[in-house]
Formats: C-alpha cells, structure tokens, sequence
C-alpha cells in the first residue's frame, strides 16, 4: 500500500512535471498499476506505516558533497556536475542512500550557501500562481463585537481575492478555506505561495525545505497544487489566473474535518474539546466516530 507521500510524489511528478506512468515507476521503483491508481485517485491510502522510516544520513560524505558544489561553481556552465552525475560519483565512492535524498541536500546545501541579498520583481502566469494567508478581523455578531479569523486566497495574476471568516485558524479551517476559494474561483491554481503556517509545515528551517504536515500533503495531493513556501521572515517573497487556465475541481471535496473516536457517557453524550453532545439512546453504541467540521460535528 502507498504511502500519503508516496501518493503525493506520483501526482506531483504527473500532474505538474508531466511525466509518464513508465518514468513515474521506474524513478519511484513502483508497479504501474501503483501509480495509475494514485493518478486515478485524489484521495490517499486510508493506512500508512505506524513505523516511521529511519532517516538517511549523509554522514561522511558531506563534506564530499559540499567540495563537489564548490568545485561546481568553478566549471564552465554547460560542463557543470548534475545533481544525477554527484550522485553516481558519491555512489562510486561508497554512498548508499537514494538520488531523491541527495537531491535535498543538494537543494539544502544551496539554500544555506550565503549569497548576496538581490531582488527581483515578481511576474506570475496566468496559469500559475495563487498566495494565501491568515489575519484578524472585528465582526458584530448578535450584536456582540468579536474577533474573527480571516483565511484570504488571492490570485496572483488575475488580483482577485477570496476571503472567509473562520472562529478559528486551525488546520480543519485551513483546509475548508481553500476548498471553499477553489469553488468560488472555479479551479485550482497550479501552485500556492504561504508563509510558514504552522497548519502546513512542521517546526521551520532555513531557504524553501520544508517537513510538512502530513494532513496538509494528502490535502494538495487531492487537488492537486505545489506549495511554495517563503524564507523565514521574508514575506514579500509571496507578491501580489484566468481561470480556464486553472486546474479543474475534483468530483467530491476535501473531507476538511479532524476525526477521532468518542466513549459514550452514561447520559448517552460525547464530549469533545470540551463541550458534550447529546447521542439519541435509539443510536446509542459505546464507541462512536466524531467529525469536526469548522462549523459543525458530526457524531
């Protein structure tokens, strides 16, 4: 069974880097039929390994690794080492890990290499870009003034905005924003511009490498879209589609709920976080599955 990254990796590499189903397998060391079923289905495998996958070291040889990027950057540009030809000179020379690791180190090395501070004026296709944030708003609500979660998509070529209110900014509102701009723009930008939202990634590093959440790469696995994410403390980096260009909606939504399971209460209740909901006793069993939506649960 894959994986959710497994599953996201295929989407990827078909919907936006175009490759075939033969290649997809090949690089991945998958069965065609593996990979057809991940392009044929939005949604992630149910199960994943409760056993995470020991992480690979580099270990000795980066310091091999960051002299042959050294010795890159002296080359003649169309004579300069691939990331393909480190890896098969690192293999020769006795590493063992997979080409698809290297290349983030690769990624990572570069990012941390310090280099002047340039800029450049952002452009966007028509085609590509979306950028999405968080922020606070005051809303009279039953004539009480509250404060208000502000979930904003925003098109980047195009300048059209979506905006929704949420009590909340956790990761079930996240998700339900962008289902709810994806329908109101009528597609999916090929790729989305964030700050570091804890929502999506997990604790930040350096340049654009990111741990994220495995929720959120089942979520733009569904879609599907590539999240981009800005450097730390750098959120200009995001800037300000017509939209037959976008990519289309799935069939069914994202389910964007968390969901657990709940012991029934002797007054035929379930709490969750921390209020009670009352179960009818003709549906009563003891163990129930709990769905908590942004604004509503289901029991």
């Amino acid at each position: 069974m894959l994986t959710v990254d497994q599953h996201a990796a295929i989407r990827y590499a078909y919907y936006t880097e175009h490759k075939s189903i033969r290649t997809i397998a090949r690089e991945l060391n998958l069965s065609r039929q593996s990979v057809r079923k991940a392009i044929e289905s939005p949604t992630a495998p149910r199960y994943t390994p409760r056993r995470p996958r020991a992480a690979l070291k580099l270990g000795p040889f980066r310091e091999r690794l960051v002299e042959l990027l050294e010795e890159q950057t002296r080359q003649p540009r169309k004579q300069r080492y691939t990331t393909r030809k480190i890896y098969q000179i690192l293999t020769a020379e006795g590493f063992t890990g997979s080409e698809s690791y290297l290349r983030a180190i690769v990624a990572q090395v570069n990012h941390t290499r310090r280099r002047p501070k340039t800029f450049l004026p952002l452009q966007f296709q028509p085609d590509q870009d979306a950028q999405v944030d968080w922020g606070e708003a005051q809303a009279v609500i039953a004539g009480e003034r509250v404060t208000v979660q502000l979930f904003v998509m925003r098109l980047c070529y195009a300048h059209r905005t979506f905006a929704m209110t949420f009590p909340t900014q956790r990761q079930e509102a996240f998700f339900a924003g962008h289902v709810a701009a994806f329908d109101f723009i009528g597609g999916v930008p090929h790729r989305i511009r964030y700050d570091n939202l804890t929502t999506a990634v997990a604790p930040i590093f350096t340049g654009h490498t990111r741990t994220e959440r495995q929720a959120f790469t089942a979520f733009h696995s569904y879609y599907p879209f590539e999240p981009h994410f800005c450097n730390r403390n750098v959120g200009h980096e995001k800037g300000p589609v017509k939209h037959p260009l976008l990519r289309p909606l799935p069939p069914q939504p994202f389910p964007c709920c968390i969901t657990t399971t709940a012991t029934l209460t002797p007054y035929s209740q379930v709490i969750f976080e921390p209020n009670r909901y009352s179960v009818p006793t003709d549906r009563a069993v003891r163990k129930l599955l709990v769905r908590a939506y942004p604004f509503h649960v289901d029991v």
